[in-house]
């Protein structure tokens, strides 16, 4: 693995944000900023359908000097390279997700509850990496991501908005983790980790449960709804003790909350820098799949979002 932050770019406006967006990580990082153009043989196959005739023939020849020379005006003290790879998109894009720390992608604004249209190459390129990956909305300003100032503000309020981590504690992943907290501990800000759960039926109202065990089973099922959300968020705490150990320096929010977990992911990115989710690597003939809570947080979500995949 290479010490850089990649972005695919290829003209297109949600490309331009993921752009801007991984050199300020690749500053908060310490790293070198890639820029990438992953193009088809024949220059009329589009692979970003949201780029305009006369932009697919300015950049059929590579990635334009002025898209390269405006990152550096912006980012003077950022090293940036600039590759045209030739093939397919997806593939390209996915081989460069296996090499460096971090790979950075577009995708389009749709607005209101309609979310987010991540693209097939987008979709294509998370379902099969190996290491993480952020997709950024179109729109994305210089300032997202930041605290807004203002008389409301405190004065020793961290400049960047909490990151937000989406936590599964029945398969609990130490590097969704570790990536969630070295990025709130970058950001110098609070980690906000958001865990959800269903109830039981309440016919299943039994009897506490086995100490140690999680998630409960129906024979150790706890006396009421009010009892369960106590143990949801004691199993919580118990799970990131060890991570505030390790990261004694990030302030960490736990919340806990029944229903669906994209739910309660989706809004809290509303006031987030960063939503993290993770992703189960399958290795199955019927292929790979993002997941139903990664897929549906990277159509909604407000924020960048980052699919960390995990054995």
């Amino acid at each position: 693995m290479n010490g850089t932050v990649t972005a695919g770019l290829d003209g297109s406006p949600e490309s331009a944000a993921a752009a801007e967006w991984a050199a300020r990580e690749a500053l908060l990082r310490g790293v070198p900023l890639r820029l990438v153009h992953a193009r088809e043989k024949e220059p009329h196959l589009v692979q970003a359908p949201f780029v305009g005739v006369e932009t697919q023939h300015e950049w059929a020849g590579g990635i334009p000097d002025e898209a390269v020379a405006a990152l550096r005006e912006r980012h003077p003290e950022l090293e940036i390279t600039a590759d045209e790879v030739t093939g397919r998109p997806a593939e390209v894009l996915q081989d460069i997700a296996r090499t460096g720390e971090l790979l950075v992608l577009g995708s389009r604004g749709l607005g209101g509850v309609a979310g987010f249209l991540v693209g097939s190459v987008a979709l294509a390129t998370v379902a099969h990496a190996t290491r993480p990956t952020v997709l950024v909305r179109a729109g994305t300003a210089e300032g997202d991501g930041h605290r807004a100032g203002g008389d409301g503000e405190s004065a020793t309020a961290p400049p960047y908005r909490e990151v937000v981590l989406g936590l599964d504690l029945t398969q609990p992943s130490a590097e969704v983790i570790r990536f969630a907290f070295e990025a709130a501990g970058r950001r110098s800000t609070r980690l906000r980790v958001v865990h959800s759960y269903r109830l039981p039926p309440a016919e299943t109202w039994g009897s506490r449960p086995s100490a140690g065990a999680y998630p409960p089973t129906t024979a150790d099922i706890v006396p009421s709804a009010a009892d369960f959300s106590r143990y949801e968020e004691r199993a919580l705490t118990a799970a990131l003790a060890r991570w505030r150990a390790d990261f004694p320096r990030v302030e960490v929010a736990e919340q806990t909350g029944v229903g669906a977990a994209a739910h309660h992911l989706t809004e809290a990115s509303a006031e987030a820098s960063l939503v993290v989710v993770g992703r189960r690597i399958r290795r199955s003939p019927l292929g790979t799949h993002i997941g139903s809570v990664a897929h549906a947080v990277l159509h909604h979500s407000v924020a960048p979002v980052a699919v960390v995949p995990h054995d």
